[in-house]
């Protein structure tokens, strides 16, 4: 069983920060299956830690479990810890189905979308700066595995969809979806879960939709909206 410095120790922790992790370039993974995920995936893992009850299929530092729970972020440590790599990517041109997320504040919900999409063979998504870091301990946790399936890109998004065509916008103030509704493959935008897509880049989306509501709820968690619409979609 290895040791791990106080030094390493500070630095994990403190990847919970953004600030940090831009720093380094660095972000951390918890749990089992999403290692696994990692490691079948194109992300560089910088070290990899866990206890002696998580078997694993490649090299790894073996530390115990009083360590191990003094770089973990979850409350509950699940006896493993990967340092990884923060990967830049660009924003594809000949992507089949993109999705853009303008201001998505919420950690699980940004997770469940990353997910959500991965299940529904969304391309890429584009994220606005405002929107919460795809990096975060809480939406890599919820994201279980997918971060790593999908390009996931930060840029301005008036910059992004200013040239683009066949841009579909979910919004109160749209037309209906429904089994006439014919959507074709392009870019999906959803807005925050509060306020909605920024006014700013209205001009630049050619089809506002809705959800149809048949009950007397005002309005849909973002991520389960987001999960209807990319059903659509897939159709």
């Amino acid at each position: 069983m290895s040791e791990i410095t106080k030094n390493q120790i500070k630095l994990i922790r403190s990847l919970q920060q953004k600030k940090t992790r831009k720093e380094y370039g660095l972000f951390t993974v918890e749990g089992k299956k999403n290692v696994l995920d990692l490691i079948h995936s194109d992300f560089t893992i910088e070290e990899l830690y866990s206890t002696e009850e998580v078997d694993l299929p490649i090299n790894h530092v073996t530390i115990s479990k009083k360590q191990l729970s003094q770089i973990s972020s979850l409350k509950q440590s699940e006896g493993v810890l990967a340092m990884v790599k923060i990967k830049n990517f660009t924003p594809k041109t000949n992507a089949r189905l993109t999705l853009v997320l303008d201001t998505i504040n919420d950690p699980g919900n940004l997770g469940t979308i990353i997910r959500t999409a991965d299940w529904f063979g969304v391309d890429q998504i584009i994220c606005s700066s405002q929107t919460v870091d795809c990096y975060n301990p809480k939406v890599v946790q919820a994201a279980k595995g997918s971060l790593f399936h999908i390009p996931i890109v930060y840029t301005d998004l008036i910059d992004f969809l200013k040239d683009r065509k066949n841009v579909y916008g979910a919004s109160l103030d749209g037309e209906a979806i429904g089994y006439n509704t014919k959507l074709e493959s392009s870019t999906l935008v959803m807005g925050s879960e509060s306020h909605g897509i920024s006014e700013e880049l209205i001009p630049f989306i050619q089809h506002l939709i809705k959800i149809p509501s048949y009950g007397k709820a005002e309005s849909l968690n973002v991520a389960i909206a987001t999960g209807i619409l990319l059903n659509e979609f897939a159709k």
